[in-house]
């Protein structure tokens, strides 16, 4: 991608609003320099004061593997200070390496997780009300690449056209993108019950009084969804995930749910079974914190990155843990995963009307 200034400022301008006097902070690694320079002239020139959180490689193997428990059980004094008071917070994902948080003990991974729970509570109540802008953006790197499949030339190009950084204008695209949608959210807002069904699936959940999110790119680059947070105690059935993803560095395919009254009471995994008995040790993890449908037509197929696979047109997702409280979700917990379904072959009803069939809206 040659062009990361417009990257910079579809970030800046469009995905988080910057305007003169923000503080915004950038989490990424030191492989996102090129993107993270323009970030920095881009907010220089719009009065933005910009803060960095650079991870080297092997940063997080070392802290899970050496770190006393006395840390374990603290957050960083100016993750917790951003997070509390800053205007905006970009996450640019880009990995050394995908697998390095794998094999880490699992009493530590929960021990941190339990320590950031506080912290994470927070950070949803501010994104959820407004106080703080969030995205979460990607930079190609050769280990996203090799996950993926393809040469990083070829990734690169994947990221820029799920973006829509090949459009003259990509704040116009989205800008369209976002029209498009507005007419499912109007309709799905009016609406109590939501059924998934596909060959392997059939669940069904309230979504009464709930509030659809029109997700145009501005929380999430690339987006392209429909989202909500279910009535949690309302879940019903079975599902079946067939997207393969990456989960605290480790791969799962072929995920199977089972649901009774918004609790998830039994799993099963064609790979990678022993996570899910570990994430459903967290508290809030049985239950659901949004249910989603993909529109990003621009992706079409999986990399084992959530944030473009969630999104990919003909697709639905679940999240299981926190609800996003611009939704009016209520579970917490200290996790959000997004599991993944193709409904290529599969339908969606709304108040028991067909609304969604073989991969597309038909409303």
């Amino acid at each position: 991608m040659e062009n990361w200034n417009k990257y910079a400022r579809l970030l800046l301008q469009y995905c988080l609003s910057v305007k003169e006097g923000d503080t915004i902070l950038v989490s990424t690694t030191f492989l996102a320099e090129p993107l993270a320079r323009e970030l920095y002239r881009e907010a220089c020139v719009l009065g933005a004061q910009m803060e960095f959180s650079f991870a080297f490689e092997g940063m997080g193997p070392l802290y899970m593997h050496h770190a006393k428990d006395s840390l374990l059980d603290r957050t960083s004094p100016f993750q917790d200070l951003a997070i509390k008071t800053f205007d905006a917070y970009l996450v640019i994902r880009a990995p050394y390496n995908l697998k390095e948080d794998n094999g880490f003990d699992p009493g530590r991974q929960k021990r941190k997780l339990a320590a950031g729970a506080e912290l994470n509570s927070i950070y949803f109540e501010r994104t959820g009300s407004g106080a703080m802008r969030r995205s979460l953006c990607q930079f190609p790197t050769l280990a996203a690449a090799q996950e993926a499949d393809m040469s990083l030339e070829q990734y690169t190009h994947f990221v820029s056209h799920a973006c829509k950084l090949n459009a003259p204008d990509p704040i116009a695209a989205w800008t369209a993108l976002g029209a498009s949608q507005q007419h499912l959210v109007d309709y799905l807002n009016r609406c109590s019950s939501i059924t998934y069904r596909n060959a392997k699936s059939d669940i069904s959940f309230s979504i009464k009084d709930r509030i659809w999110i029109n997700s145009d790119g501005k929380a999430n680059m690339p987006s392209g969804e429909v989202y909500t947070g279910p009535i949690e105690d309302s879940v019903n059935g079975h599902i079946h995930f067939d997207v393969p993803s990456i989960y605290q560095g480790k791969e799962i395919r072929g995920i199977t749910l089972e649901v009774k009254d918004g609790n998830v009471i039994s799993w099963d995994a064609e790979q990678g079974r022993d996570l899910l008995d570990r994430i459903f040790e967290i508290d809030g993890a049985r239950r659901f914190g949004e249910v989603a449908v993909g529109t990003n037509y621009d992706i079409t197929r999986s990399t084992k990155n959530i944030l473009f696979d969630e999104k990919i047109g003909g697709t639905i997702h679940m999240a299981i843990g926190q609800s996003y409280k611009q939704t009016g979700g209520q579970n917490q917990s200290a996790i959000h995963w997004d599991m993944i379904a193709n409904m290529a072959e599969g339908e969606i009803l709304a108040d028991g009307n067909r609304i969604y069939d073989k991969g597309v809206f038909i409303i």
